[in-house]
């Protein structure tokens, strides 16, 4: 695939979709009877499922050999930070009515929101460095270095998940699993090469 900038441009409008329906129901009191826990609960969601494609799409593109999947993931990245910036604004705006202290104070009450706010500011450098400039100007082995805060903001994410849900664990879970297995792989391709070349290499022993 040589030129993405349609296949971009769906993907852009196709990321907006839910923050307008989310919109939508709550415009039409259609959110239930807590609005605002739908909307936290939802940009949490929304920014998990985008941090977790981000970090998807390396392995799949190695995979399948599919490499114009990574002319996308600066986007998908993107607007996970996109929706974590929603979901810290929900709590900040809406729950603390913007009073720092009393949101700092908060934080330190309850770790739950300490384990979110440190998967979220992780992924402020990342977005931060995200042009082609900033990667001109770290340099690629930095970028790349830089870059892996990724993996540190995904298992945050899924802490913070897991903490806030308490007993219903399952999607919490499933988000671990799904990271567990990508750390894995990264692992694999780290100690053994890339996936072709997995074969060649001395995982069984030669007899």
């Amino acid at each position: 695939m040589k030129d993405v900038r349609f296949a971009k441009q769906v993907l852009f409008i196709n990321s907006l979709v839910p923050l307008t329906l989310l919109l939508w129901d709550v415009y039409h009191h259609r959110a239930g009877a807590n609005p605002l826990e739908v909307v936290t609960r939802t940009t949490g969601m929304l920014t998990l499922v985008f941090l977790f494609v981000t970090l998807a799409i390396n392995p799949v593109r190695k995979l399948f050999g599919v490499n114009w999947l990574i002319k996308f993931r600066r986007m998908v990245g993107l607007f996970a930070f996109f929706y974590g910036f929603l979901h810290l604004m929900t709590y900040v705006w809406f729950d603390r009515f913007f009073n720092l202290k009393s949101a700092a104070r908060d934080v330190v009450a309850r770790p739950f929101l300490a384990v979110g706010m440190t998967a979220f500011f992780l992924m402020i450098p990342l977005a931060i460095t995200s042009t082609n400039k900033m990667v001109k100007r770290l340099g690629g082995k930095r970028w790349n270095l830089l870059h892996k805060l990724i993996y540190l903001s995904g298992i945050a994410g899924a802490l913070h998940y897991w903490m806030l849900v308490k007993s219903a664990t399952r999607l919490p879970l499933t988000f671990a699993f799904v990271l567990g297995l990508l750390l894995a792989f990264r692992l694999l391709i780290k100690y053994y090469g890339q996936p072709g070349k997995l074969a060649s290499n001395s995982i069984v022993p030669r007899r």
